[in-house]
């Protein structure tokens, strides 16, 4: 998983769980700002991180609570799973410090302006911290390593292709010995980064009719399920059923993973390298320590995996109680260190490009 001239980065997720609801208490004690080595002490570090948001982070959140808060007995993280809109949408109201989105702030949604708003006296910043790569998995024995278009996969998750054998997929499988099993296309029921990312990928390389959006449009039909977890389970019990979900899903639950059509005409296998060649070609487009960046999901470099999407956190630059801001600043200082990002290399995330865990670093140190 490691790449010549970058850094691993680790997922964080909104690292925590609501821990009381409709409360944001996250005082408890003097924090240091800059995280304390895993391996440290932390006696001095005291209090209670609450964040939700993306069930894609589900994953690296138990090895990031038990590095730190093992280094840190006086902190208690606490996080909801709840997915990347209702995470948006608790942190905008103030009941956690920290949200975990697959997507950052929507300008269409006005969820900047929201943000800033809940932030007083400083504005809400886009931290990516990690490529959370999308695998196209399915369920058809016998059937490994299938090729899939854009184009054909707007068919399927459009209802426009229900059979396995119809010509489309046989045109792109031609030694395949596909059956005439009837599709199940799975999508995520509740609002998830995963379906923006996926969807924007739809739109940007397809004729995908329908706008991008975290909740799933409801003429595309199909067949919903909660959460990552719910659709790795679902592809796993329904034979012919598709879907999309994070590698590491895909990987734990041990689901057939598509090769996908890029822009260069190739299908390509899901690798953290693959994948991190999309992300190389990103571009950051938020403001100052605002690190949003935009995917070229039509990617022509060789060798490319297209379907690809940055976990960030959401937090306040300027404008957290005191305590909180100390504690996720140390907590986020520490999962962009280098012991962090080395701890959860092994959980199916691909590293982002050094350039950018230099420009998280310095946006974490801002946080005050």
């Amino acid at each position: 998983m490691k790449y010549a001239g970058r850094v691993a980065v680790a997922t964080i997720a909104g690292v925590l769980s609501l821990a009381a609801c409709g409360t944001d208490d996250n005082t408890g004690g003097s924090t240091p700002s800059s995280a304390p080595a895993a391996s440290g002490s932390g006696a001095g570090l005291k209090g209670v991180i609450n964040a939700a948001g993306s069930s894609a982070q589900a994953n690296a959140i138990a090895e990031w609570k038990k590095s730190f808060q093992q280094a840190n007995p006086g902190v208690n993280i606490n996080y909801q799973p709840s997915g990347s809109g209702a995470g948006v949408q608790a942190f905008i109201s103030g009941t956690v410090s920290l949200a975990g989105s697959d997507s950052a702030l929507s300008d269409e949604k006005g969820e900047p302006e929201k943000a800033n708003a809940r932030c007083k006296t400083g504005k809400a910043i886009n931290l990516p911290m990690v490529t959370g790569p999308v695998a196209l998995v399915y369920n058809l024995p016998g059937v490994d390593g299938l090729n899939l278009s854009p184009k054909t996969l707007s068919g399927i998750f459009n209802a426009k292709i229900t059979k396995w054998d119809d010509p489309a997929i046989k045109a792109e499988n031609p030694q395949a010995k596909l059956p005439s099993t009837a599709i199940q296309a799975f999508h995520r029921s509740d609002e998830s980064g995963t379906s923006d990312n996926f969807t924007k990928f739809l739109k940007a390389t397809s004729e995908w009719p329908y706008e991008a959006s975290k909740a799933w449009p409801a003429e595309a039909k199909g067949l919903g399920a909660k959460g990552s977890d719910g659709i790795s389970q679902a592809i796993k019990t329904t034979q012919g059923a598709v879907s999309y979900v994070e590698l590491s899903y895909a990987e734990n639950s041990e689901l057939q993973m598509a090769k996908i059509g890029n822009g260069a005409g190739e299908f390509v296998e899901l690798t953290p390298e693959s994948a991190g060649k999309t992300v190389e070609a990103a571009d950051i487009v938020g403001e100052g320590n605002d690190l949003k960046m935009k995917i070229d999901y039509a990617t022509k470099t060789s060798g490319a995996y297209p379907i690809v999407l940055v976990t960030y956190e959401i937090t306040c630059e300027k404008g957290l109680p005191v305590e909180q801001a100390s504690l996720v600043k140390s907590f986020l200082a520490y999962t962009s260190s280098d012991a962090g990002q080395q701890a959860l290399t092994a959980l199916g995330y691909a590293p982002l490009p050094a350039s950018v865990v230099t420009k998280v670093r310095t946006a974490v140190e801002a946080i005050s």
